[in-house]
């Protein structure tokens, strides 16, 4: 789930990461497909939820649609390009990403939702922007394991400005790097028990609806603005081999007339 990046927009397939990481969850699973309401790419990873040139809240509001629709046990998430490249309120878009994950766990409690840090970008002033919404992203994370549920951050430090297509979007190196990044993320979700083949939409496994998380404004404002030090970085759990799966309209959601490939 996510923008342009998640379409797959500068890889030479149109793919992205997803065949490279169907690749590595095949040795695993005999049974290994992507879904959504999108298609791009190659086949059989032409399925995905993303969405060119979305902002984090083109996406607020329609996930439970989604997700009924497509009935995934894992999420994987990178969204916020686009607000840090057209500077849409940065500030406040770490609470848009926790508004867009309650909005997730709420919808189906038994996901895996593994939220990534944005990848780099070949301008200066996107790039500082990217930097200090990075920085917030693991604490966000953190809110929602503190409630017990699975949501895992995955850190995409490794992907570099040499691993670029243009100013936003990955080449096929970076893409490959995407996929190791995603691939270690359901490593360890695997290795604690989270992955489960069917998850209910709707409903938490105990048959109960599931529990929002509120947000404050000002809690999350705060955190941001102490650009923490050093992000919290999940360490890998022992590997264990076994089977393991993944318009808004207006300023939020829609494309730039002028700037194709978001």
């Amino acid at each position: 789930m996510g923008d342009s990046i998640t379409f797959g927009t500068g890889s030479s397939t149109g793919s992205g990461y997803r065949a490279n990481l169907r690749d590595q969850l095949t040795s695993h699973s005999e049974d290994v497909r992507f879904v959504g309401s999108q298609r791009s790419g190659e086949a059989p990873v032409r399925e995905h939820e993303g969405h060119y040139g979305w902002k984090i809240g083109g996406l607020t509001g329609r996930t439970a649609r989604w997700l009924t629709a497509a009935k995934p046990n894992v999420v994987l998430l990178h969204i916020g390009t686009n607000d840090m490249h057209d500077d849409y309120r940065a500030d406040q878009a770490p609470k848009r990403l926790a508004e867009l994950i309650n909005e997730i766990v709420v919808a189906a409690p038994g996901v895996t939702v593994l939220v990534s840090s944005l990848v780099p970008s070949a301008d200066p002033r996107t790039q500082e922007r990217i930097a200090r919404f990075n920085s917030a992203v693991p604490q966000v994370v953190t809110d929602y394991q503190d409630k017990a549920f699975q949501v895992e951050y995955v850190d995409m430090s490794r992907v570099t400005a040499d691993d670029l297509r243009d100013d936003l979007h990955p080449n096929d190196d970076g893409y490959r790097k995407m996929a190791d990044v995603f691939y270690r993320g359901i490593a360890r979700a695997v290795a604690k028990g989270w992955v489960r083949e069917r998850v209910a939409i709707g409903a938490s496994p105990s048959g109960r609806p599931g529990t929002a998380i509120p947000f404050l404004a000002e809690e999350l404002r705060a955190r941001t603005e102490a650009r923490v030090e050093q992000p919290r970085i999940l360490r890998m759990a022992e590997e264990r081999r076994g089977a393991g799966a993944v318009r808004g309209e207006g300023t939020e959601g829609g494309r730039r007339g002028e700037r194709p490939g978001h």
